[in-house]
């Protein structure tokens, strides 16, 4: 730990009175800090604001809370503010560093890679296991939200046509595409899933059912989702709002229309779908950072 940041620390401890927990928060913050400016090859005593706003921008594409993110913002202009009055710099570079508040939240998604390990993770060789390569399968091919997927029922899905029609916020209709592949799992669930898990039972409207025969609740898929992330090393959060924006962003980012995404995603608004757009320019300015010379 350099010098400067335990001398910080012990200012903290002695004339702020920090609790030992809050003192290991600014300690945690300050080590990324620290490893952000040995990758820049230089000293935090010679960081620049330019630079400083990278590590913000690290920090909110990271998948960081935007809060948690606020507080190392707020503690690490602390650190600049006691190094400034105490001679070590000549000028604070954190005097104009703004906390990520002022940003939009960014929408967690997975990367390709953990899309396709999670899709590979249910066995299909069980109805359960079919059912749910199926539910995957789908949300993933058409981002819709799970109250949707769990309201399908089995006149809602055209499989030969790949499409499927949902009912969404605001009891508004919607038409969504289905990919080829997520439509072969569904017909291969309503075909040799789907009966095995109904038995005897008739008339069940529902396309996605559970052992007993019923509609699949919210709850249930989460769960069982939730279970194959493990199952498939995923270390983000998952959830299935988070492969919904997974949908989204991997769409925009192979340069699909933004309104195209909004009547698939059901949003009313057009600058809800927006948010969308913060992944990629902040994805943009890490990459400018990282490469651009004069940077």
């Amino acid at each position: 730990m350099p010098v400067v940041i335990d001398t910080y620390l012990r200012h903290l401890e002695v004339s702020r009175r920090l609790a030992t927990n809050s003192l290991e928060a600014y300690s945690r913050d300050l080590a990324r800090l620290d490893a952000f400016a040995e990758r820049k090859q230089t000293v935090l005593e010679a960081l620049t604001l330019g630079q400083l706003e990278e590590f913000v921008r690290e920090l909110m594409t990271s998948g960081l809370a935007p809060t948690s993110a606020a507080r190392m913002v707020a503690g690490v202009r602390g650190f600049y503010k006691f190094l400034r009055l105490n001679g070590a710099i000549a000028s604070n570079p954190a005097e104009d560093l703004h906390s990520p508040r002022t940003f939009h939240a960014l929408p967690k998604f997975l990367s390709l890679e953990d899309v396709e390990s999670l899709l590979k993770a249910p066995g299909v060789d069980t109805p359960r296991g079919l059912r749910d390569k199926a539910l995957i399968e789908l949300l993933y091919a058409t981002g819709l939200r799970v109250s949707e997927l769990v309201g399908l029922r089995m006149n809602d899905v055209r499989v030969q046509e790949g499409l499927l029609k949902t009912i969404g916020k605001g009891s508004k209709e919607r038409i969504v595409p289905i990919g080829d592949e997520a439509a072969k799992w569904v017909s291969r669930y309503i075909n040799e899933g789907r009966p095995a898990i109904l038995k005897q039972q008739r008339d069940v409207p529902w396309l996605f059912l559970n052992h007993r025969g019923q509609r699949l609740s919210r709850v249930g898929f989460w769960k069982g989702l939730k279970a194959y992330g493990l199952a498939a090393g995923i270390r983000a959060p998952l959830s299935p709002h988070v492969l919904r924006h997974s949908f989204a962003t991997h769409l925009l980012d192979r340069g699909a229309d933004l309104r195209a995404i909004q009547t698939m995603l059901g949003h009313a608004d057009l600058s809800t779908t927006q948010i969308y757009t913060h992944v990629l320019e902040a994805r943009l300015r890490s990459v400018y950072d990282r490469f651009h010379p004069r940077s």
